[in-house]
């Protein structure tokens, strides 16, 4: 699989990440943009499939996975700390094309009610953004 050299990974849109791979082919795993790697399920399609762990968890899979629509507005998501307080992390999201931001927002989480707060989202997007809160050390 082709990888762009000096960016950093980030997850396919379409991406439902569900538990810590427990397993991996990697005697040492590569850094994962959701903290460590995740087993989960692929939404691309009108059905959910067992998402391919490279793939998925790495994004820009135009032209490289079968199941990634050859027409999607989106081909990978990025995650940052904007910032923390007690209580609170702020983090921002990009939406990328072609390593270009096409959208962006931030969203909150509550460390005390494991709640996530921002800008209308989808569920995918809210479920990456959760496990890269929980799984940076961060929540």
């Amino acid at each position: 699989m082709a990888r762009h050299v000096g960016l950093v990974p980030v997850p396919c849109p379409y991406f439902l990440p569900q538990a810590p791979l427990q397993e991996t082919k990697w005697a040492v795993p590569p850094r994962a943009p959701l903290g460590v790697l995740h087993a989960g399920e692929c939404r691309a399609g009108t059905v959910p499939q067992v998402a391919d762990h490279e793939r998925c968890n790495f994004g820009y899979a135009r032209g490289e996975c079968g199941k990634f629509p050859s027409d999607a507005a989106v081909d990978a998501v990025r995650f940052a700390v904007d910032s923390r307080e007690p209580g609170l992390v702020r983090i921002l999201y990009v939406l990328e094309r072609e390593h270009a931001p096409l959208e962006h927002g931030r969203l909150t989480f509550s460390i005390a009610d494991r709640r996530l707060e921002g800008a209308e989202t989808s569920p995918l997007l809210e479920a990456q953004a959760r496990v890269f809160v929980e799984r940076s050390g961060l929540g």
